[in-house]
Parts: C-alpha cells; structure tokens; sequence
C-alpha cells in the first residue's frame, strides 16, 4: 500500500504518495533525468547537479497545469484576468507581473485565460478518451518511489505519474506536438522516454518486491487542437534496450562517485564512420 504523508520526511527505499513535487526533486538520487544526461556525458550530469535551475516558467506552468488538470493533483491554477494584460496579451504590465508574482508566491501555477483553455481541452480530450480515460482514473496520482541499485547501492528515485497497484501498471502522460503512433519511436528516443520506462520499471519492482516489473504505459496528447489522444506502449524488446542503456548509466555514475571524475567525450581526434543512411541516400540523389 502506498503511504500518503502530509509532510514528507523521506530517508528510506520505498513508494510514497502525496509528496509535493518541489520536495521529490530535492530528494537525492539518479532519477531519469540524470540517467539521460550521464548517456550524454558525466561531465554533463555533473554540470546540471552544480548548477541546479528550474525550467523555464512558460513550459513549466503550462505542463504542470495539464498534468494536474488529468490527474487531479498537483498545484493550483492561478489565471490571469485578461484585463491586466498589455494591449498585445503580454504579460508585461506592472498589475499582470504583480499578480504572477503573488501567484507564484504562494505556490501557484499561473497561466494566461487562453491557455487555461487549452489546457482543459487538452485534459478533457484524454478524459473522454475511450482507453487513456480509464488508465487515468480509479488508481493514485503522482507516486514518488525510492531504491538502492541491488548492484551498486547507488540511490535511484522516479516519480509515476499514475500509479496502478492492483493490476501492477504505471501510465505516464505526455503532451506532444504529435501524438501519432507511427512517429512516436524516433519521438521517444529522441526524449529518452524508453530510459525513463526501463528506469522506472526496475524501480517499481524493487520496491514492491513483486517478481514481474510493470506495465508501462503512454498517453499521448498533442498540445494543438483537435488535441487527437494515443496510447502507446514500448514493445519488450524496445524497453530490454533502454534496460541495458540504464545499466550502463547507473555502472558509470558510480564509477564516477567513487572516482571523482566526470569525463566529456574524451580527448583526440574522433574519427567519423558514413552511416549506412548517409550512403544509401547519397546514392539514390545521384541517379537521373
């Protein structure tokens, strides 16, 4: 069973609900994030965890909103009278950035009345989907999870954002420009999406201590109208892959910690082989 905690004192391994976002991004650990950014490089890792900065307020806000919207959890939703916004609808008034700056005072998210809008489009197009609609409903929200790496005692930590117990499923929700099916695989190694499945899998069988890893499903929707809904799940042999790739990433991190040295790309001259795509379109531009 999940523990719900009103104020989250986390030390130990395990799965706990109701922990405000600001306070599992502080926790330590390897989270996804930081197994994509040590697949780059550990000198890159290393950078970001010296210099920590919070995304920019635009995307943050907006995807936070839809995420909270679906979810039902998360922070409040403060909208910008239209009033107090330039003649353009920039937020460049003094009354529009006083009022951002109390809302985000007091913790809120804010957003200006047309892309609150999209927002609940966008939340009521996954809602009244005929599959992701139930994938998003009866089950918990926002679920951090902690564990040790059986391997290397290395710290890890992951945050579903729903949380099927009964039927052992975790549903992560996406906004996207696209959410076609067919263009989803090059989309998600692109955003390291099958790293942050195999990531999160391995976490969530740890800590419940079952013998099968979940089910890690997608739902997709794009931020443009129709706002037009998928849901996608990465084939085994897809998710194997980005298992070995998170391996090799936690193996380096702790290398890495017990070393001191976070490396870039290496010193020399790289040579750089044609991919087999270069020359097959090479070949076929150069026919009349």
């Amino acid at each position: 069973m999940t523990a719900t905690l009103e104020r989250p004192q986390i030390t130990e391994p395990g799965m706990y609900g109701g922990v405000p976002e600001e306070t599992y991004h502080g926790l330590p650990g390897l989270s996804s994030t930081g197994v994509k950014r040590m697949l780059h490089a550990p000198a890159v890792y290393r950078w970001h965890a010296d210099h920590p900065a919070p995304p920019a307020k635009s995307t943050f806000d907006f995807g936070h909103a839809v995420h909270a919207k679906v979810l039902g959890v998360g922070l409040d939703v403060a909208v910008i009278p239209d009033e107090l916004l330039a003649a353009n609808g920039a937020v460049s008034t003094k009354a529009a950035k006083a009022f951002v700056a109390e809302a985000r005072a007091a913790g809120m998210t804010v957003l200006k009345s047309d892309e609150y809008a999209e927002v609940a489009a966008m939340a009521d197009a996954v809602l009244g989907h005929p599959d992701a609609g139930p994938l998003l409903s009866g089950a918990e929200p926002e679920v951090s999870i902690l564990w040790d790496d059986p391997a290397t005692g290395v710290r890890c930590r992951g945050r579903l954002d729903y949380w099927h117990e009964r039927a052992n499923v975790v549903v992560d929700l996406k906004s996207a420009r696209s959410a076609d099916p067919r263009r989803f695989a090059r989309h998600a190694v692109d955003f390291g999406y099958p790293e942050q499945g195999a990531h999160y899998r391995t976490g969530t069988t740890i800590v419940t201590g079952r013998d099968t890893a979940p089910r890690f499903i997608h739902v997709l929707v794009e931020k443009e109208p129709p706002h037009l809904v998928s849901v996608v799940e990465l084939e085994p042999a897809f998710l194997a892959v980005a298992a070995d790739r998170v391996r090799f990433a936690i193996d380096l991190y702790a290398d890495c910690l017990e070393t001191g040295r976070w490396p870039g790309y290496g010193d020399g001259i790289h040579p750089i082989q044609p991919p087999a795509w270069y020359r097959a379109d090479t070949l076929d531009e150069l026919e009349f």
